[in-house]
């Protein structure tokens, strides 16, 4: 695993040579996120050595250097899902090379179901917490020593202080958002809803199929983390209604100025 994270970061290396200080994670439908950057280069996943293909509707697979807030940044434009058949290590694989990049501070997004019933379609929600009970943990198997400690801390998985920072410029700009616990699952398929029902029970506000994978392999590095859903469905309802993807993207892309405002002004303050 070393070799091919130091495989893959000496080719990019070879074609970008400016260190990003900041590595982003674009959900579905977030790719717009791309234009407020000064895109300086893209790199295709598929010329990097051992890196995943995305497979995703919304994902559009390439790495993005730039700048954004005055800061060097990298961007991944699509990310890799365990039920697209990929194995942990290799959802995991891309924030393992921007870390070995030189990234100090790890932002994700992704589109989620709300399972909190004061939610609405298009909320953003900051991650406080997350339940991976439903996932595959990408730690499990032999530890990496040069990654980080064999039984890394999870009680703060998401920075206090980054969460305060971007209550403080929501608050700023009048931007509503909420707070909650993201609960992983495995997908591809959406919740029953008895699982809405059960995840709420538990003490979810969000369900989604991305991101506990990412954070937990961010953690293990000493990574700094900050979070955030765009609630692009509800769960827990009582109509006779279903879910498509392509409602899901639709109401990511309708949230995503607002996403991409705050994201840019955290940066901004780092």
């Amino acid at each position: 695993m070393i070799q091919k994270i130091n495989e893959a970061t000496a080719f990019i290396r070879s074609q970008f040579n400016a260190e990003p200080v900041v590595g982003i994670v674009l959900g579905s439908g977030l790719g717009s996120f791309i234009n407020e950057m000064e895109v300086e280069k893209e790199i295709p996943y598929d010329h990097i050595p051992h890196f995943p293909v995305s497979t995703v509707e919304g994902h559009s697979g390439k790495l993005i250097f730039g700048k954004l807030g005055g800061k060097n940044v990298v961007a991944m434009a699509g990310r890799f899902h365990y039920y697209e058949g990929y194995d942990t290590a290799a959802v995991v694989f891309p924030i393992r090379v921007m870390k070995f990049l030189g990234i100090q501070t790890l932002l994700v997004s992704n589109a989620a179901g709300g399972t909190n019933k004061t939610f609405k379609v298009g909320d953003l929600m900051i991650i406080k917490d997350h339940i991976s009970f439903f996932t595959h943990n990408p730690l499990i198997g032999k530890n990496v020593d040069e990654f980080g400690p064999r039984f890394p801390d999870m009680s703060e998985p998401y920075k206090k202080d980054l969460i305060e920072k971007a209550k403080a410029i929501a608050a700023a700009k009048n931007i509503d958002i909420k707070e909650g616990v993201y609960c992983g699952v495995t997908g591809p398929t959406f919740e029953t809803r008895a699982e809405y029902k059960l995840l709420c029970q538990i003490g979810g506000d969000a369900v989604g199929m991305s991101t506990v994978q990412e954070v937990i392999a961010a953690v293990h590095m000493g990574l700094p983390v900050f979070a955030m859903s765009v609630i692009t469905d509800i769960g827990i309802r009582e109509e006779e209604n279903t879910i498509t993807h392509a409602e899901v993207l639709q109401a990511a892309k309708d949230a995503e100025p607002k996403l991409t405002y705050l994201f840019k002004e955290m940066i901004a303050q780092l």
